[in-house]
């Protein structure tokens, strides 16, 4: 087994002359393309690498929607009939699905973001890439800057809103809990679980719930359903009632706007995979395809993080943060993947 931490710039560099390109297909999980969040992030980084090389979308670079999970093996296999070059499923939930197809087209190149393929010896698919990221790192950052945010205000809670209440997305859960109590020991951390990725209005609702009992700052960890926690952020701020929400995956700020450079998203846990998608795009087209492979996207490879900008932290938290990363990056301080017991 291969475990690589992972970021490309400067080799996708060096290699970017390389002739020809290659057709690229992705799946999207339930949450679809326009998501603000996982299908959307990684739908940039494909699209990127289609900019670059020359490809037309809808037919060179494009996508299939899926509307349930009955879907992933009919639109994965759809793609693979078509023996696209290579073919991306983003999403732990895709993880049987993919077994199940990658073992039917072995000829076929595939990748898998956030979880693992691998056969019934357990072994990685040879013909799938699995890229990971260490979400609990980067919640710990956003963790702090929310620990501080509700300090400086003389707050007391916040609130962490996942999707399906899996190992992975306890990651995110476990990371921010660690974060606020680093730097805000008596702050109250409410968890609640969407049980779904696709709906706003569930998120909107738990967030509602939350912003009732005191929450200042909600996180979500829940795709399309934390469209609804930063709905909730918005409305209750623009009726004077200042509150926060905390996006993930991609920066989300965009999605809090409610005025004219005033959004109600604090900052975001960037997790890269558009980075992913991308550079796993131009390696297939470069013939270096490492299939079988566990690429791992972490702190100290920038795989994960705050965005470049955060115009609602400011410079003092940011510090912190910065001090907090460095300690994480170089191993000094360890972060736990598995939630606190209660």
């Amino acid at each position: 087994m291969k475990k690589i931490p992972f970021l490309l710039a400067s080799l996708l560099a060096a290699t970017a002359a390389a002739a020809g390109s290659i057709r690229v297909g992705l799946v999207t999980d339930v949450g679809g393309i326009d998501d603000k969040s996982f299908n959307q992030g990684t739908w940039d980084g494909i699209r990127k690498y289609g900019q670059e090389n020359g490809a037309k979308e809808g037919k060179d670079v494009k996508y299939l929607q899926s509307t349930a999970e009955a879907d992933y093996v009919p639109n994965l296999s759809t793609f693979a009939d078509e023996k696209l070059d290579l073919i991306v499923a983003p999403g732990f939930l895709f993880t049987n699905a993919m077994v199940e197809v990658a073992t039917k087209y072995p000829q076929q190149k595939f990748l898998l973001i956030d979880s693992v393929a691998k056969d019934k010896s357990d072994k990685f698919l040879p013909n799938v890439v699995n890229a990971v990221f260490a979400e609990h790192e980067g919640s710990f950052l956003v963790g702090v800057v929310a620990g501080l945010r509700a300090k400086a205000d003389k707050k007391e809670v916040v609130g962490f809103v996942g999707g399906m209440q899996f190992p992975l997305i306890e990651k995110f859960q476990a990371g921010f809990e660690q974060g606020v109590r680093a730097v805000h020991p008596s702050c109250k951390i409410l968890v609640d679980y969407a049980g779904e990725f696709g709906n706003p209005g569930k998120g909107q609702a738990l967030a509602a719930k939350q912003f009732g009992a005191g929450a200042y700052v909600v996180f979500h960890a829940a795709g399309g359903t934390g469209n609804g926690v930063i709905k909730e952020a918005k409305e209750r701020t623009q009726r004077g009632d200042l509150r926060w929400a905390i996006g993930v995956d991609k920066d989300q700020y965009a999605d809090g706007l409610y005025a004219a450079g005033k959004s109600a998203v604090l900052t975001s846990m960037m997790k890269r995979v558009d980075v992913a998608a991308h550079d796993v795009a131009v390696l297939t087209r470069d013939g270096k395809f490492p299939g079988g492979q566990l690429l791992v996207f972490a702190l100290k490879n920038k795989g994960v993080g705050l965005p470049a900008q955060n115009p609602n932290v400011g410079a003092d938290i940011l510090a912190q943060v910065a001090d907090y990363e460095d300690r994480i990056a170089s191993g000094k301080l360890q972060v736990s993947e598995v939630p606190a017991k209660k």
